[in-house]
């Protein structure tokens, strides 16, 4: 045993340097990624970063952490590695799965950058990946009889759309009309970003293929529906309920996509002369009753901001994922926000854009560090969502173009 004594740790600055994300499709035999594989869809975005980013060696890449919700197929087969091998990233470079449902993504940003505040990692990729059109939630799955008979849990909770009425009945305040306008909203903010440029730079093209109708590419978002109006909305049918409040207009829809980012250590990043778009600064995961999962969101920043320091008045913009658009609502009506706040989802969100479930946390941030390069003024941001089986999870950001000045 040497008799030498072990380095002294202590914890370095992450940073999120890049990221990019696919145009997200429609799920079903209909959309644009049909017949497109999912770990393809991955590897144009791992090949997307190490081009945007030639200051960084491959060689230098230390893990590919990719997040899946349904790990089966060609989502399945520890993704993070398979799609770092196709990607071409050196066979010394390791990759792993990674399982939080909705929030796939954003765990798989804070485990790596949790390595890489440790020192076992230097520079990481990490993303998400769903393909809800071959893989629909919950396929493959054999949940155990005990959560019913036992009563653990109610027997909506498997049921996203069902827990979102809950919510409704939970919070009778928080009615079908205010989910409607917010999700209304949600649509007109996206299209204005995408007409402003602000959406789109971040996209990586995809070669599509159709048996029926040869090859395409995707190069924009498949789920907008820039036509939407209240009177249109309020039409839509409850399938969830009848009489109920969640319609596919105020909800985020079945969706095709992969996002990915590079994360590294402050002190590396400016050796590699790589650029910070964000700094860590803290995370709050939770659980919550399964059958209300939407609420997540609430507990989980309240622990994130609890443990770095701040208060809810710190956070100079939110990215708050659109599930529902109830359970946006639920965490604005808690911190006293108002629903057509600015700082929230600037540029639309998941009602607008789509949700493909363990994707989706790297898009939240993706925009907020494209958000923090537009704003000096704002010093924090905040990314969250609520997770299946009754989960919220939140991250804060630093935003490392900030002038001092007011958030």
């Amino acid at each position: 045993m040497s008799n030498q004594e072990r380095r002294p740790r202590s914890l370095r600055e992450v940073v999120f340097v890049d990221g990019v994300r696919t145009p997200f499709g429609k799920a079903g035999p209909k959309g644009v990624y049909a017949e497109t594989r999912a770990d393809d869809l991955v590897v144009r975005v791992i090949r997307e970063l190490l081009r945007r980013n030639p200051a960084l060696p491959p060689d230098r890449v230390d893990e590919v952490a990719i997040a899946a919700t349904t790990q089966i197929g060609d989502q399945g087969l520890t993704i993070g590695r398979t799609a770092a091998l196709l990607a071409g990233l050196p066979t010394s470079v390791p990759g792993y799965a990674i399982d939080r449902m909705c929030a796939g993504a954003m765990t798989a940003v804070t485990t790596t950058a949790s390595g890489i505040a440790f020192g076992a990692y230097d520079v990481a990729i990490a993303g998400g990946v769903e393909h809800m059109g071959r893989h629909p939630m919950g396929e493959g799955a054999d949940p155990n009889p005990r959560f019913f008979s036992e009563e653990l849990v109610d027997g909506s909770a498997l049921v996203m759309g069902s827990t979102a009425e809950n919510l409704h009945d939970r919070f009778p305040h928080l009615t079908k009309e205010r989910a409607d306008a917010f999700a209304l909203a949600s649509q007109q903010r996206y299209a204005k970003a995408v007409a402003n440029g602000q959406i789109g730079p971040e996209l990586v093209t995809v070669a599509t293929r159709s048996a029926e109708h040869g090859w395409g590419l995707a190069t924009v978002d498949e789920p907008p529906r820039p036509n939407t109006t209240l009177e249109g909305l309020a039409t839509l049918k409850t399938p969830f309920r009848p009489h109920g409040h969640v319609t596919a207009g105020n909800a985020a829809g079945l969706n095709d996509g992969a996002t990915g980012c590079i994360l590294a250590a402050e002190e590396v990043a400016q050796e590699l002369g790589l650029t910070a778009g964000m700094r860590l600064v803290g995370y709050g995961f939770v659980g919550v009753e399964p059958e209300v999962m939407g609420v997540g969101p609430v507990p989980s920043t309240e622990r994130a901001l609890a443990r770095t320091g701040l208060t809810i008045d710190d956070i100079g913009l939110f990215e708050l994922n659109e599930a529902f658009a109830v359970q946006v609502l639920a965490f604005l009506d808690h911190f006293g926000i108002a629903d057509d706040d600015p700082r929230v989802n600037p540029w639309g969100g998941a009602i607008a854009v789509g949700h493909p479930l363990a994707s989706s946390g790297v898009r939240l941030m993706t925009q907020l560090s494209r958000q923090f390069a537009e704003r000096p003024d704002v010093r924090y941001g905040l990314t969250a969502m609520c997770v299946g089986l009754g989960m919220g999870a939140t991250v804060i950001w630093e935003n490392p173009n900030w002038e001092g000045a007011a958030k």
